[in-house]
């Protein structure tokens, strides 16, 4: 006699039909949207270290005038050297937050 197959495991088999509906469902979803490649990479990092540079350089020129122009016992260069690294660290870590929520909201639309 032949035993019925077993229930739990034909349910967690899917069909043939269904593997290939899944894997041309991937397929076309990899299309849609390719993997950034290398260059992508390098670029953004270029972004991202440009937003620090330009306000830290623009912060320290401003500095430096302001010393020339108005001396004083403290150092207008120095504060505002920190002020536009603070000011372009803030912005870098804005800019890669806003990235990785649009990049996990993309994986969630995908997913779904």
């Amino acid at each position: 006699m032949t035993e019925p197959p077993d229930s739990k495991t034909s349910d967690r088999t899917p069909s043939l039909a269904g593997q290939v509906g899944d894997k041309a469902t991937r397929k076309l979803r990899a299309r849609r949207n390719p993997t950034p490649g290398v260059w992508f990479g390098l670029g953004m990092m270029g972004l991202i270290g440009w937003s620090v540079v330009v306000p830290t350089l623009l912060g320290a020129g401003l500095g430096l005038w302001l010393d020339e122009h108005y001396p004083g016992s403290q150092s207008w260069t120095l504060a505002l050297l920190v002020g536009g690294l603070t000011l372009g660290c803030f912005n870098a870590w804005h800019w890669v937050a806003k990235e990785e929520r649009a990049m996990r909201e993309e994986q969630e639309d995908d997913d779904a």
